[in-house]
């Protein structure tokens, strides 16, 4: 299965990936705005919120996501690390988990894809799931659709995927919000997070998970 790089995936990423014991991200196609590559979501005390990487510019029109620079001219780390406190410091494993997290945000990465993939790494092993990943080293256009999951994991398109709730701390003023950043479920799940990915069963056929 392949899937394109993305910060903090969200929780869908990872019920696929957890069904494998190898993977491919995606390193050689272009870079795709408004997407997963470059921000994530969690639940804010107003719902909610994406968390997006800023990125030097580039006067090209099509820009090879293995060359997206990472730019700080803005706090973007401090601010992103500040609202994943904000969020999550009442969750039941955020102080369980911090550190393993919050290291990221005092480390200035050059580029995009390798901090996605630190990040992403840090999760499996986290979620305690033993999943090799491997970036592609030449761009492929089609896949079989069943495989391909690089643009169907989209912010922009809602997921066919149904989500067992879970207790989220803002649940009380906005219920349930699924299929968020993988660090929700980590936050308020902690170690049976593993358990709730592959409690969502899926027909990898068709691409559709289902209770």
């Amino acid at each position: 299965m392949i899937f394109s790089s993305a910060y903090l995936p969200p929780i869908e990423f990872f019920i696929y990936a957890s069904r494998f014991d190898k993977i491919y991200i995606e390193a050689c196609e272009n870079f795709v705005k408004q997407t997963y590559r470059n921000r994530c979501c969690i639940y804010s005390a107003n719902g909610k919120l994406d968390l997006i990487i800023t990125l030097e510019h580039c006067r090209k029109n099509r820009l090879p996501l293995k060359d997206v620079k990472i730019s700080y001219t803005m706090p973007w780390q401090k601010m992103h690390w500040r609202a994943i406190e904000s969020a999550y410091n009442k969750s039941p494993f955020f102080l369980y988990y911090q550190d393993y997290f919050e290291k990221y945000y005092t480390t200035k990465f050059r580029w995009l894809l390798d901090f996605n993939n630190e990040l992403m790494q840090e999760c499996f092993r986290l979620l305690k799931l033993y999943v090799c990943t491997i970036e592609t080293s030449t761009y492929k256009k089609d896949y079989p659709q069943e495989t391909d999951m690089r643009y169907a994991i989209n912010p922009r398109e809602k997921t066919a995927m149904h989500f067992k709730e879970y207790s989220q701390v803002f649940t009380y003023k906005c219920g349930f919000i699924p299929n968020l950043s993988i660090v929700d479920l980590l936050f308020n799940k902690g170690p049976e997070s593993k358990d709730y990915l592959r409690s969502i069963n899926l027909d990898i056929q068709s691409g559709h998970g289902a209770y």
